[in-house]
């Protein structure tokens, strides 16, 4: 159990091996943080439905997002406002325009995988892993 931390290495364990696969899998703390701040940046409806009209529509314009996802230009600018600075998305402008592109890798293969794991009856399908 070569991976188990110091504080941690008396402490009874059932599958050795299991347990050191389970602490790489966790990996660093600042790792966990990252995708956490990724996942608080999903959990919310109405940036998650901008994410994804922007990762399927490409470079769009506020006016469109708020037409596309049903909300107001105001609640779409802020909310656009909170991706870029969370390095999402970024805005190029094309004249007065501002149209607005995916720029997180990591996020955008969650958006894909999203959108081709749903049913088509609004559930998710769970992910069988192996035991």
């Amino acid at each position: 159990m070569h991976l188990v931390p110091a504080d941690r290495a008396g402490r009874r364990t059932i599958d050795g091996h299991r347990v050191c696969d389970a602490i790489a899998a966790v990996g660093e703390p600042e790792r966990v943080r990252t995708w956490a701040d990724r996942f608080s940046l999903l959990s919310d409806p109405g940036r998650l439905s901008l994410l994804l009209a922007v990762h399927e529509a490409g470079p769009i314009a506020v006016s469109d997002l708020a037409v596309a996802t049903g909300m107001r230009d105001t609640t779409v600018s802020q909310a656009l406002r909170l991706l870029r600075a969370a390095g999402v998305v970024e805005g190029r402008k094309d004249g007065r325009i501002v149209r607005y592109h995916l720029v997180d890798g990591p996020v955008a293969a969650l958006l894909e995988h999203c959108k081709s794991a749903g049913t088509g009856d609004g559930r998710v399908r769970p992910h069988r892993s192996e035991g």
